[in-house]
């Protein structure tokens, strides 16, 4: 292993490098915390053995400092008679372990011993949480074409990494698809994953949303609140749009990345915060610095590496897989079958889904509620005219409201269409609320309009 040891004792430090020296470890010994601490991301050691006094920066302030600049070595406190509560209190901000000064040889080999095991079943942990994890993605990620399975692999890649990552794409793509796969991935996986929209919240609310508040910050503020960075503490914060963050808080959290700190609204204190932040956007970063609304280094510490999602319009050999994922968690809502045509399979195929994923996820939705026999053929699909790749597209399939040819109209009365159309979205309404399980922002989804648009046919409908 490589260790580092640091200790202003020079004594000390000679026989601790013979010593862990001669039992097949890298050693590098410093004399000053300070210099140790600007030395360990080169050094990237796998322990650390610090002595908890030492003059200037002690070590539990280098302790802090080490670890709010992002260190993942173990460290081994050493304390001498009298300083064993310092050496707890490091303990308990996050130090592996600590030896009683003055020690034995084999007290030290024996410790390391014990830390070379964890490390060995931490490592197989993360590489079965890998495995595992790659096939709850492969679950979730449909990727038959070589441009998925190649975005996969490079966010397998990432994954096994703490980096910043930018996800890249246009709306409906999957982003926050490939956010979670992410971390799932992780060995953040047993932490929170935690999401926002940047572009969804008012400005004056999003600082508050993303960073917390005190009490009497604002009006309103009756309490104190933990902001989305804490709540995503040794997990993933998603921040989604990030394009239509704000230029002030542009440069709060160029400061968060920076420092790995927060600052709550209407504090003066900073808190120490450990998330892995992702971002996505479907803007061009690029196109928004030219124009002076996206700050450069900001872009270029959130771009430590960008993973592009293909329009699904680029991979139509997803198309199928899709179909078939997506027909199958219709049925398991459902609780009823649900197949469809190779009618069906060709027409879908053949469009050029301008909502991409997202629509093609609706289209199943909203056909698989409203079929009654679960059998979906291509007149079961209501699809955009001008997006179908061969020309026939055509919006309501044999000019039947409900996707079916209407028979002959028995009177007079079955020609006033305000009637007949307020029925008929009456009824759409109410199957969309039972096929997702009650859940109205799903039901807006599958019907294809805005949260406030659903809540407003509820109430015209009186059924709320």
């Amino acid at each position: 292993m490589r260790i580092l040891v640091v200790d202003d004792d020079p004594g000390l430090r000679q026989s601790l490098g013979l010593l862990l020296s001669e039992a097949g470890h890298e050693v590098t010994a410093e004399g000053d915390a300070r210099r140790a601490l600007e030395r360990a991301p080169e050094l990237a050691p796998d322990v650390i053995l610090s002595d908890v006094r030492m003059p200037g920066m002690d070590g539990l302030a280098f302790l802090r400092s080490y670890r709010e600049a992002g260190g993942k070595a173990l460290l081994l406190m050493m304390s001498a008679y009298g300083s064993e509560d310092a050496a707890i209190a490091a303990m308990r901000e996050g130090a592996y372990d600590y030896l009683h000064k003055p020690f034995r040889p084999d007290e030290v080999l024996l410790t390391l011993r014990k830390v070379e095991e964890r490390e060995g079943l931490r490592r197989e942990v993360a590489t079965l949480r890998a495995s595992l994890g790659a096939g709850q993605v492969q679950s979730e990620v449909v990727a038959e074409s070589a441009s998925m399975r190649h975005l996969l692999e490079l966010a397998n890649r990432v994954a096994a990494h703490d980096t910043t990552v930018l996800i890249t794409g246009e709306s409906g793509t999957g982003k926050e698809v490939l956010a979670r796969a992410i971390h799932r991935m992780s060995a953040r996986a047993d932490g929170p994953f935690v999401a926002i929209n940047c572009a969804a919240i008012p400005e004056q609310l999003l600082e508050s949303e993303l960073f917390g508040h005190a009490r009497g910050a604002f009006t309103g503020a009756t309490g104190e609140r933990a902001g989305l960075f804490e709540e995503a503490t040794d997990g993933t914060l998603l921040l989604d749009e990030i394009g239509d963050l704000p230029a002030g808080l542009q440069a709060k959290l160029l400061r968060v990345l920076e420092e790995h700190e927060v600052r709550r609204v209407g504090e003066s204190k900073s808190r120490p915060v450990n998330a892995r932040l992702i971002a996505a956007t479907a803007r061009r970063l690029e196109d928004a610095r030219a124009a002076g609304e996206f700050r450069d280094d900001l872009y270029y510490r959130l771009n430590v590496v960008e993973l592009e999602v293909p329009p699904l319009r680029d991979r139509p050999e997803d198309v199928p897989a899709l179909l078939a994922h997506f027909a199958q968690r219709a049925a398991q809502r459902l609780g009823r079958p649900v197949s469809y045509s190779p009618q069906a399979l060709s027409y879908l195929s053949s469009y050029r889904w301008p909502g991409n994923v997202r629509e093609l996820r609706n289209a199943v939705e909203r056909a698989s509620v409203l079929s009654e026999s679960g059998r979906l053929e291509r007149e079961s699909f209501v699809l955009n005219a001008g997006a179908n790749g061969n020309g026939n597209g055509h919006g309501y399939a044999n000019g039947g409201l409900n996707g079916h040819a209407e028979g002959p109209v028995g009177d007079r009365g079955d020609l006033v269409l305000k009637g007949r159309v307020e029925a008929l979205e009456r009824e759409l309404v109410q199957k969309a609320l039972v096929a997702s399980g009650g859940s109205r922002r799903e039901a807006a989804d599958l019907l294809g309009v805005s949260l406030r648009t659903l809540f407003y046919k509820l109430r015209r409908y009186r059924l709320e």
